[in-house]
């Protein structure tokens, strides 16, 4: 009995964050609040660690960070919705590929940003967005290396961002890998910082027009 209580009470307990937060840390998400941000902002008491679980995933699922290199999705797919119900009786929907082709390896044009500033290097991103759209337009990411391969020097890099893009990139749980997170506004200014810097190196990608773009030497000093 006691086993089945502990299993009830575990049930419960996850029943009541899904309603009473885990949407509300979606929705903020989506409005740019930070992590910090979100876990003082909502009514029911949840753990930082949890809020940042939540967030890592949602912009997992929105297409926001990938864990994967974008090239390799380009192509062209026809899709379409499915709506499913959870054990709560919850809708959502979900898209299921019907047909997919892939462009070939060899239709990247590379190149690299040759620029003399933070004003150059952002006014770049954003014309590469416009021509793009942000939701095919990505940067890569190695945070989740560099705060474990030499946090301390992480640590004087992430002093160079503005507050609140500090407070962005090292509130999300960065996995020990290249991650690519797409170019929205605030990582288009965090990318420019970083690059003026010397603490950037890495590729931009824009998916429409199929350019890898090479944006700094990446010194970690």
């Amino acid at each position: 009995m006691g086993e089945e209580q502990e299993y009830f009470k575990r049930a419960l307990s996850d029943f009541a964050f899904e309603v009473a937060s885990n949407g509300a840390i979606r929705h903020l998400s989506d409005r740019g609040y930070t992590v910090a941000q979100i876990t003082g902002m909502l009514d029911f008491p949840t753990p930082l660690e949890r809020v940042q679980q939540v967030v890592w995933k949602h912009l997992l699922d929105t297409g926001a960070i990938r864990l994967g290199e974008p090239s390799e999705g380009i192509g062209r797919e026809e899709y379409t919705y499915v709506t499913e119900y959870d054990e709560y009786g919850r809708k959502s929907f979900r898209r299921v590929v019907l047909k997919e082709e892939k462009a070939g390896t060899g239709c990247w044009q590379e190149s690299c940003f040759r620029g003399k500033g933070y004003r150059d290097f952002v006014g770049f991103l954003e014309k590469k967005c416009q021509e793009n759209g942000e939701g095919f337009s990505f940067v890569s990411c190695d945070f989740g290396l560099r705060i474990r391969r030499d946090p301390e020097s992480f640590e004087r890099q992430m002093e160079i961002l503005e507050p609140r893009q500090r407070e962005y990139i090292t509130g999300l749980p960065w996995e020990r890998k290249m991650a690519y997170h797409r170019l929205d506004e605030r990582m288009r200014g965090i990318a420019a910082r970083l690059w003026e810097a010397g603490c950037f190196g890495g590729i931009c990608y824009f998916l429409k027009t199929c350019e890898k773009v090479e944006v700094g030497s990446g010194s970690l000093a």
